[in-house]
């Protein structure tokens, strides 16, 4: 169990990070009743814009907002890379943030038939052939080979607890991590999703003009098939989730060439079969 933290001057500092203090009643097995005070991440509906359009909503933590909006984008395969993307710019009402973001012209027409997609999907589920296909579409696929061996899994695991800093403070989040070849962590972000976590992850990515360069993804969750398009997309050659895949997540990452690693754990994790 994390940590119970008392509210104090760091609180600002925390919620910042994505996390507010709460007040419960600890009550022991034994009987008697504590008062006690301790962060819980914080969730709040983010609701996207692209180019003054309504997109979706996400339930999110709000924290690295921006790096989600560049790797939300690519995921939906709205745009092609991060120059795209003309501005992305957080406004916060009472009710939950709004994420507007401006992509170039030329994208506008890719915008306007996601929505109709989403227009039909959000009344009755996937309807018909058409969503059905839509639901499947191709992925990329993956050319570049990883280079990270057996060792380098391990290392990644090893350092991951560290580099989740929300987590720690809360117990109530995922994690996505880019790793190096050598298993040398260079970037994480945390969400309360494991999807969003993993949209910052690669949009922080592009943001900064990184590449993979062999190394692989590591992820705190279990890997449904979304996290595999999302590998697939940004170009990941690898993807290490700490627990099991599904059947899905399986045959489309055969399908875009990634190799999936899982059930990760300190001494052992599951590798496809050649």
């Amino acid at each position: 169990m994390p940590n119970q933290v008392p509210v104090n001057s760091e609180s600002q500092q925390l919620r910042a990070q994505g996390a507010e203090v709460a007040h419960f009643s600890r009550v022991p097995s034994q009987g008697g009743e504590q008062a006690v005070e301790r962060p819980v991440a914080i969730e709040r509906p983010v609701a996207v814009e692209f180019n003054g359009i309504g997109y979706a909503v996400m339930m999110a933590t709000p924290a690295d907002l921006i790096d989600f909006a560049y790797g939300f984008a690519l995921a939906e395969r709205l745009i092609e890379a991060s120059s795209d993307i003309i501005s992305a710019e957080t406004h916060d009402t009472e009710r939950g943030t709004v994420l507007r973001v401006d992509l170039v012209p030329a994208r506008r027409e890719r915008i306007l038939d996601r929505v109709r997609h989403r227009v039909s999907e959000s009344s009755c589920g996937l309807c018909g052939i058409e969503n059905l296909d839509a639901a499947l579409r191709p992925l990329p696929v993956i050319t570049a080979r990883p280079l990270a061996k057996r060792d380098a899994v391990f290392t990644a695991l090893a350092a991951m607890r560290a580099r989740q800093p929300l987590n720690a403070a809360t117990g109530a989040v995922h994690a996505a991590l880019a790793c190096g070849a050598d298993g040398e962590i260079g970037l994480a972000r945390e969400d309360v999703g494991r999807h969003n976590a993993f949209d910052k992850l690669i949009g922080a990515m592009a943001r900064a003009g990184m590449g993979w360069e062999g190394g692989f993804a590591l992820l705190s969750s279990r890997c449904s098939y979304e996290l595999v398009e999302k590998a697939a997309i940004a170009g990941c050659p690898m993807l290490v989730t700490v627990s099991a895949p599904t059947s899905l997540a399986i045959a489309r990452a055969a399908e875009a060439g990634l190799t999936l690693i899982s059930l990760a754990r300190d001494d052992s994790y599951l590798a496809p079969r050649p």
